[in-house]
């Protein structure tokens, strides 16, 4: 870890290579008046819409809706389904069959599922506007694109694992939009000089920000349960094929993490707004989940309650190119010997993915080692990308 002072907090990076234009990004976060203590910067750091993917911010008194990112709830589910890896990877046609159950990219269901419409969410803070409300209901238990997926793992002791990425579809970056909007309209009205516009804040005490905050908080509630409903898909797909295995139980199998949202915790003493964009929660022995590349490992980790990180560790490899970059650095041969072994997709919709745009997941690892503790190392054997 290493220390960068800035005008008014000192930046605290998990990294020794951090990107330029993510330094500055971080020390235009720390220059503002509301920062608690210091800004914490993860392994994975790289540049975002005004604060850094993999960054950690502590505020008294003010939220930075761009911190938290358009995806809000945006985040991690593994499951230990009890299952041999290599009963799966004889199965013929597996991917496809997911593929079949769950909805990805722009597309939706065409017939909600029983756990969206069950869900009490439509009755507490959800969309009144009833178009969004009908989109919300139909996307939930979809992947989404981008580097969102879905991938059947197997871990050092042969097991399978059912590890997805996804977060709260368009109701979340609808949401966001609104209040980026509203942060920078509250900033104009105060005469609020920025570093950068997109880290235009809310005040704590205004109406905005008591409705952003029962945003995001229903956001993240949405995006849980999308990631749950799916990995109840792949379930009922595995169960179609005749597989048996016990019940998914968050306190036994199955692991759920956000990355991407604001919450309220206690650290130094001072209960503050924590923000992470692109960091996990790692509070001592509290689970999480950490993704390398497709193509290369992820990790279940074990948190070690660093104090330093605010109780934070990455939330994957990060990337160290932009998507247009990486096309323009890679064609589909090597997108096929970096992705031996796994069946996916091969085409030029999912080049920019390549592992090779992605940083490396064992020096991610290292630089964190004071953050995680390995508990699990998974390796795919099918991904599934939107």
């Amino acid at each position: 870890m290493q220390v960068i002072m800035s005008e008014r907090v000192p930046i605290k990076i998990w990294s020794d290579d951090p990107e330029a234009s993510a330094v500055q990004q971080l020390k235009n976060v720390a220059s503002l008046p509301f920062i608690f203590k210091h800004v914490a910067a993860m392994p994975d750091v790289h540049w975002g819409m005004g604060a850094t993917v993999g960054s950690v911010i502590a505020t008294q008194g003010a939220v930075i809706p761009a911190a938290v990112g358009v995806d809000i709830g945006c985040g991690m589910s593994a499951w230990h389904t009890g299952l041999r890896a290599m009963e799966l990877q004889r199965v013929e046609h597996l991917r496809t069959a997911i593929e079949s159950a769950i909805p990805v990219g722009f597309n939706m269901r065409t017939k909600p599922l029983p756990g969206a419409v069950a869900w009490n969410g439509w009755t507490n803070g959800g969309p009144a506007d009833l178009g969004r409300q009908h989109k919300a209901l139909h996307q939930l238990g979809t992947l989404g694109g981008g580097n969102h997926f879905i991938e059947l793992c197997e871990d050092e002791a042969g097991f399978a694992w059912v590890m997805l990425h996804s977060g709260s579809r368009g109701i979340g970056k609808q949401w966001a939009d609104i209040y980026l909007k509203a942060a920078k309209e509250q900033c104009a009205r105060h005469f609020v000089t920025l570093p950068d516009p997109d880290l235009a804040y809310l005040a704590e005490g205004t109406e905005d920000f008591k409705n952003y905050i029962k945003a995001v908080s229903w956001c993240q509630d949405y995006a849980k349960l999308n990631r749950f409903l799916m990995v109840m898909e792949v379930q009922q797909v595995l169960e179609g094929l005749g597989f048996v295995f016990d019940a998914l139980h968050e306190d036994g199998n199955f692991i759920d993490c956000h990355h991407n949202y604001v919450t309220r915790e206690n650290h130094f003493g001072q209960n503050v707004w924590l923000t992470r964009k692109g960091a996990t929660s790692a509070r001592l022995g509290q689970r999480g989940i950490i993704p390398g590349s497709m193509g290369t490992r992820s990790y279940i980790v074990e948190g070690l309650g660093n104090p330093q990180s605010f109780q934070s560790c990455s939330h994957g490899a990060g990337r160290k190119m932009g998507r247009n970059q990486a096309k323009k650095t890679f064609d589909m041969d090597d997108f096929a010997k970096q992705t031996v072994g796994v069946d996916c997709r091969k085409d030029e919709g999912v080049l920019d993915e390549i592992p090779g745009a992605y940083k490396s997941i064992d020096k991610v690892m290292e630089d964190q080692k004071d953050l995680v503790r390995p508990i699990h190392t998974l390796k795919q054997f099918i991904c599934i990308k939107g």
